[in-house]
């Protein structure tokens, strides 16, 4: 994901941590796993980890968020040997998401309607942005697979570009062969979640009490 440069998004202690960073950072997390399960009812597609958690689903029988939850775990062993330290953000990451996900999924059932199937594409995708930037911006630590994506980058000295995309198309690739969605939404997450993520960062991004 692309950011201004201007912004210091680095994680800070905890123990520096106000109440409004952890409710915003609880508050984005909760919209992200809310918009994940917008677009995986809209069924046009989905973003690449979603497309491999997807394809776990339909092969297990277990529910969407269970398998994310597993996949984060799985994903946070990787940091191990790159040296990766988790936040709380990345902690909170892993079980708000997964749970709120399949909450949301409970209530909001598939739609057979392109017109539905529109709105809930574009609207979980806007929300996606907006969730994104508002977790990161309270800037408390990674999620499980951004952690990877600088890990493998900060290790290998390739770009963060290069290295989120190999990660992306890895786990699309594979999510494919399992049987998850890839459609139209799937090139709409793609194009539009950077530009919309840099946009409003800016906004929602928590710079401490000695910055302007």
């Amino acid at each position: 994901m692309a950011v201004p440069r201007v912004l210091d998004l680095r994680p800070v202690t905890v123990t520096a941590a106000p109440v409004r960073r952890l409710a915003q950072l609880v508050f984005g997390l909760a919209l992200y796993g809310g918009s994940m399960a917008m677009m995986t009812r809209a069924g046009l597609g989905l973003d690449p980890w979603d497309v491999l958690h997807e394809g776990f689903t339909k092969r297990t029988g277990l529910s969407f968020g269970v398998i994310t939850a597993i996949a984060s775990i799985f994903v946070l062993l990787l940091w191990i040997p790159l040296k990766q330290r988790p936040g709380i953000g990345t902690v909170l990451n892993v079980i708000v998401i997964s749970v709120t996900v399949d909450l949301v999924r409970a209530f909001l059932p598939d739609q057979h309607e392109l017109g539905w199937q529109i709105t809930l594409l574009v609207g979980g995708v806007v929300l996606n942005a907006v969730a994104t930037a508002v977790y990161v911006g309270a800037r408390l630590g990674p999620g499980p697979r951004d952690g990877l994506m600088t890990g493998l980058a900060a290790r290998t000295g390739w770009s963060v570009r290069l290295v989120r995309t190999g990660i992306e198309v890895t786990v699309l690739a594979a999510g494919w062969l399992l049987g998850g969605t890839v459609g139209v939404g799937t090139v709409l997450y793609a194009l539009a979640i950077g530009p919309l993520t840099q946009a409003l960062l800016p906004h929602v991004t928590w710079r401490g009490p000695k910055q302007v």
